[in-house]
């Protein structure tokens, strides 16, 4: 949508729909919250934490918040690591690109002993755990977790050098807890377990997300409770139903979004050709 067009409309800063509204005008649940306190004193201990629910309920977005808090304090490195998918060559080049160790994939050893020479340092100077972000976690390979748990740990197991926050899908915890892995699930200190969210909740984010962009009456209180009654519980599944609405209204030039405007999209005539087939089928 036009971003000129959603201004002159409803006086939009900013399409309060879209993946990418400011970090600092995200919604942050209170659940959110509770773990995002505590990981801003988990950087001074290190080690593994989770952040795992099905698709759309907000693990991407309660990283942006994450990274977002953390961003804000002195001395902290926080990294994203981009590609789950890689396997431990690749896994072990980005880390090198990341922290700024040059490394090459025949030497893991050089490689393994130049990322925790870095990290100690770093603790030794700061009392602070640098931070390795990995969003889609459920795509890391098993050995690639496990790369992870030896690089961090030290002193035989007394001290970690990293703090590393693992978000994915359900599939994620099911790995977690198979033997292969069990040593990483014993580990996971916070735990965010994000489930569908009630209407309630999902009205609390939509108004939000309104006052936020600059247009709280943008919406009719009917409207608002109608669509988070339609949502299913998942954040993903209220913003693409209202990116309709406000695509429908920019086209007819609205003001307002109501519930009049729900119902003429929700009830509309399949299009002509589906139309065509589906009678072709009745005869």
């Amino acid at each position: 949508m036009n971003a000129k067009k959603l201004q002159a409309l409803f006086g939009l800063k900013w399409n309060p729909f879209a993946p990418d509204v400011p970090a600092e005008a995200l919604f942050v649940s209170p659940q959110v919250q509770h773990f995002v306190s505590r990981m801003e004193y988990k950087i001074r201990e290190g080690g593994f934490a989770l952040v795992t629910g099905a698709p759309g309920l907000g693990k991407s977005v309660s990283l942006r918040i994450l990274a977002d808090r953390l961003a804000a304090l002195r001395d902290l490195r926080v990294v994203v690591l981009s590609h789950p998918q890689s396997g431990v060559s690749d896994f072990y080049r980005e880390m090198g690109d990341l922290f700024g160790v040059p490394l090459t994939p025949r030497n893991r050893w050089g490689g393994f002993k130049a990322l925790r020479e870095k990290w100690c340092a770093h603790v030794e100077a700061t009392l602070i755990r640098p931070v390795i972000l990995v969003d889609e976690a459920q795509e890391l390979a098993d050995q690639v977790l496990v790369e992870l748990k030896t690089m961090m740990s030290d002193c035989f197991d007394s001290r970690a050098l990293l703090t590393v926050v693992l978000s994915g899908d359900t599939r994620l915890g099911d790995r977690l807890v198979t033997s292969a892995l069990a040593a990483i699930d014993s580990r996971l200190r916070p735990r965010l377990v994000l489930e569908a969210a009630q209407p309630a909740e999902l009205a609390s984010f939509l108004r939000h997300a309104l006052e936020q962009a600059g247009a709280a009456r943008l919406m009719t209180p009917g409207l608002i409770d109608t669509l988070c009654e339609h949502a299913t519980g998942n954040y993903r599944v209220l913003c693409a139903l209202c990116s309709e609405l406000l695509a429908a209204a920019c086209d007819r030039e609205l003001k307002q979004l109501d519930e009049k405007l729900f119902l003429e999209l929700t009830s509309a005539p399949p299009p002509r050709a589906a139309r065509a087939v589906a009678k072709d089928s009745r005869r």
